[in-house]
């Protein structure tokens, strides 16, 4: 590898931006990708590489080229520094998620209740603004309280997180629909929302809701089908 190429990709490792290391075999030539100065169909394998998070060896146009997916770790934006958010940070973090807990309560958001995790105490828009809401970023509110749960809901609607969650009942959610719409959000945006937030295992206490919270973002990151759960 040349220093160069090293200081790139690292300099892309830094910014937690998504590339792929693509090595021409057997001459060992490199390059980073995605490349506008790129084949597409290189570019298109690196794609798939970052998407499916595997490195493999591919064949374009007789070249072999292995491809070595460099993802940044995917994120989990927590909105309500409640007690299912202390049992579902510990998990998530164990998954590989890189965790951050908003609440602008600075008596909930403390690192004595949240030790080793990145808390934010500004209000949720802003503290969503300066957030890169990509598509490894999973967004799920908890408080119940549409004074924190809304904006956090109305920004990540306007962004590319894969996955969005929201705790509540069938009431609950429904007034929280009701409010987006007066926000401008249509019913394809909506149905992007997972309300109430979790499979449905009948989950009754902190962890075992935190579990059910965990799953579907596993099963959505993934690519299986959610089973969504019923409304209360």
């Amino acid at each position: 590898m040349t220093p160069a190429t090293l200081a790139a990709l690292t300099a892309a490792r830094t910014a937690k931006r998504a590339v792929v290391l693509a090595t021409r075999l057997p001459s060992g030539e490199q390059r980073l990708l995605p490349d506008p100065a790129t084949p597409a169909a290189l570019n298109a394998a690196a794609g798939t590489a970052l998407a499916t998070e595997t490195s493999a060896t591919v064949v374009l146009d007789g070249q072999h080229w292995f491809l070595h997916a460099f993802n940044p770790p995917p994120r989990l934006v927590v909105v309500g520094a409640v007690h299912i958010a202390q049992a579902l940070v510990p998990m998530a973090a164990g998954l590989g998620f890189g965790v951050v807990v908003v609440d602008p309560r600075r008596s909930f958001a403390t690192s004595e209740r949240f030790p080793g995790v990145e808390v934010s105490t500004d209000w949720p828009d802003e503290a969503m603004a300066a957030l890169a809401r990509d598509q490894r970023t999973a967004v799920v509110t908890l408080t119940h309280d549409p004074k924190l749960d809304d904006p956090a809901l109305d920004r990540a609607l306007r962004s590319e997180a894969y996955f969005i969650g929201a705790l509540g009942s069938r009431k609950t959610h429904a007034a929280r629909l009701a409010r987006l719409r007066e926000l401008g959000h249509d019913e394809a945006a909506l149905a992007r929302i997972h309300g109430p937030v979790g499979l449905d295992i009948a989950a009754v206490t902190a962890p075992e809701i935190a579990v059910s919270i965990l799953a579907q973002l596993v099963a959505a990151r993934r690519g299986a089908a959610i089973a969504r759960k019923p409304a209360a």
